[in-house]
């Protein structure tokens, strides 16, 4: 379903009268990207899912404005969501760029979340000086995504994405190609203004704030991302109210690597009120 009003293609799963799991995917994901771990939850426990397609991903594409990919706008466009469809509180799960987003959301809207799961997600980064480093290479990748005019070229593109430390040994997997597959039905020129506009150096770091924050919070991280072990571990450092998990067996997209796994944790986590 298409909300016209707020921009954000969405779909339900579920009684939303039950307990809702709000999920948010990463870069150049979509409100399917959850799929499997969605289906082992639903024989796990009773919850609701709610999924949505971000700015530029998916079906919420083509918007008016470059305002609306920013990180500051799209919260907005989430809480305005869920007060569309009547959800006071809920569960929120946030992967990557997603975990970004749900951690942002989770220090300005602590009221609307009863527990929190970040997936290899980070608190933005600390400095002027990084943040700007940062959108210099952002801004790079999003040339290339400008560029891209061919399925055959978005497939190099991905190809090279992939081949990033973080992601391990993801290209072994067996579903591999079914990933590339689902990334390709996204619009590069889409996914560049996301990256421009909600990328790592474009979001406010979040490092001080997180600090005052007293939601529980499950930080899940692969044994082969090792940039995120040390900045999740940071994150337990600077809050504790956070618990950290390191999944054996997964490089930084845990929910595709080990989606039972991932499954499990979540309905353990969110069983316990």
């Amino acid at each position: 379903m298409l909300s016209d009003k707020y921009k954000l293609n969405y779909c339900i799963q579920g009684d939303l009268s039950k307990p809702t799991i709000l999920f948010l995917h990463g870069f150049m994901g979509d409100c399917e990207e959850f799929e499997d771990v969605v289906s082992i939850i639903s024989y796990l426990n009773d919850f609701s899912f709610l999924t949505v397609d971000l700015p530029g991903h998916g079906k919420s594409q083509l918007l008016e404005s470059n305002d609306y990919y920013t990180m500051e706008f799209t919260v907005q466009s989430l809480i305005n969501l869920l007060n569309e469809l009547k959800i006071s509180n809920c569960f929120l799960i946030g992967y990557s760029m997603g975990g970004r987003l749900a951690l942002y959301l989770t220090l300005n809207f602590p009221e609307r979340f009863l527990k929190v799961i970040l997936e290899s997600a980070s608190p933005g980064l600390s400095t002027e000086t990084q943040r700007s480093e940062r959108v210099k290479s952002d801004n790079q990748i999003a040339r290339k995504l400008n560029r891209i005019n061919t399925s055959e070229d978005f497939t190099v593109f991905l190809s090279a994405w992939y081949t990033q430390s973080i992601f391990g040994n993801i290209k072994n997997h067996s579903q591999y190609e079914k990933l590339i597959t689902t990334r390709l039905k996204n619009t590069p020129a889409e996914l560049a203004k996301s990256l421009c506009w909600m990328g790592t150096g474009s979001q406010p770091s979040l490092w001080e704030k997180i600090k005052t924050n007293t939601l529980p919070i499950l930080l899940l991280v692969g044994e082969y991302d090792k940039k995120f072990i040390h900045i999740n571990s940071k994150m337990v450092d600077a809050c504790k109210y956070c618990n950290l998990n390191i999944i054996s067996g997964a490089g930084h997209n845990i929910h595709f690597e080990q989606p039972e796994i991932f499954a499990e944790k979540v309905s353990s986590f969110f069983s316990i009120f």
